[in-house]
């Protein structure tokens, strides 16, 4: 079960960056997109962010 956890985590945490990037990307450029998206992005980093740890926690926790 502990390597399905860590399975999850490593796709939240591509999510997470994949997310970042494309914020920073939008900030970069500003306009429309920007005023659009920016918030809604940096929320979207923080939810999968934390899935990402409560997944490795979780796989520690069923080692």
């Amino acid at each position: 079960m502990s390597i399905f956890f860590f399975a999850l985590g490593g796709l939240f945490a591509i999510a997470t960056l994949g997310t970042l990037l494309t914020g920073v990307v939008g900030m970069g450029k500003g306009g429309a997109f920007n005023e659009k998206y920016g918030n809604k992005l940096m929320r979207y980093r923080v939810i999968f962010q934390g899935l990402a740890i409560g997944c490795f926690v979780l796989g520690l926790l069923t080692r």
